[in-house]
């Protein structure tokens, strides 16, 4: 059984699983990503890549293949897809968890740092997810799932181009599942809130008060969510009880209110 899974702190990540019949949970400290059987990883650091393959090679006896590929790079997905399918390697889970993002006034922030950020989050995502379930649709199986976040559910000054890649992804994923509902494959859409990881640096957001002295869940703890929502078919899953309700909410709240709600959580602790 395959695995193909992304996961971005410091860099992006795809893993895909092909063989063996016990599941593992793996997590790591530069980030999670949950894996059972062969694993094949997709990063643009190589190094951390071969040291993640022993790591997880050696705890869980198992094979793992890296491909070495920044995945903001507009054909890298295809590039993945050809060499996964050159060397004979059957994809059964996708998981798309690549993705990060910005923070600051959309006036100031830098371009390219965005349109890389559209080219991950939303580009590379859909065509991974195209490209191996048409697979899937030959098989009759398989699994996808496409990391949003609890961004998707409204508008979000400061960040304003992540809050809108994470909105493309809970709609586009929430209509393929509902595409593919009848041909034994699910595409579940994990929206997690802030979480303990590398993306608040990456995005340059210590300072805001959505993070800042705040207990924040690990990303171990989300992925072994993301994982079992997928095993069960789920088609969106909000990890914590508290984000559940907040996503929920902006359904019964003016959108006007929403978004200065939001903009206060985003803004700088003073």
């Amino acid at each position: 059984m395959n695995h193909l899974c992304q996961k971005i702190k410091r860099y992006e990540t795809n893993s895909i699983n092909n063989r063996s019949q016990q599941w593992h949970r793996i997590g790591t400290g530069k980030g999670t990503c949950i894996q059972g059987g062969d694993l094949v990883l997709v990063a643009r650091n190589k190094a951390k890549l071969d040291e993640l393959k022993l790591e997880l090679e050696k705890q869980f006896k198992i094979a793992v293949y890296v491909i070495a590929k920044d995945l903001s790079a507009i054909d890298s997905a295809k590039e993945v897809y050809d060499e996964t399918t050159k060397q004979n390697i059957q994809i059964d889970y996708l998981i798309n968890n690549a993705g990060f993002g910005d923070f600051g006034m959309f006036y100031q922030t830098d371009w390219n740092k965005e349109l890389q950020m559209i080219n991950l989050n939303i580009t590379t995502l859909t065509l991974f997810t195209k490209l191996y379930l048409q697979d899937m649709i030959k098989r009759r199986s398989g699994r996808i799932m496409n990391v949003a976040s609890t961004a998707a559910f409204q508008s979000g000054p400061t960040m304003a181009v992540y809050y809108a890649t994470k909105a493309y992804v809970l709609s586009f994923s929430e209509a393929v599942d509902n595409e593919v509902s009848d041909k034994g494959i699910t595409v579940t859409t994990l929206c997690p809130g802030a979480t303990e990881s590398g993306f608040q640096a990456a995005a340059s957001m210590e300072e805001s008060n959505l993070v800042k002295g705040k207990k924040l869940p690990t990303s171990r703890e989300v992925a072994v969510y993301g994982y079992d929502a997928m095993m069960k078919g789920k088609t969106v899953a909000i990890h914590g009880f508290m984000n559940y309700i907040m996503a929920n909410s902006v359904r019964f709240t003016p959108r006007a209110l929403v978004v200065k709600i939001t903009r206060q959580i985003q803004d700088k602790a003073k």
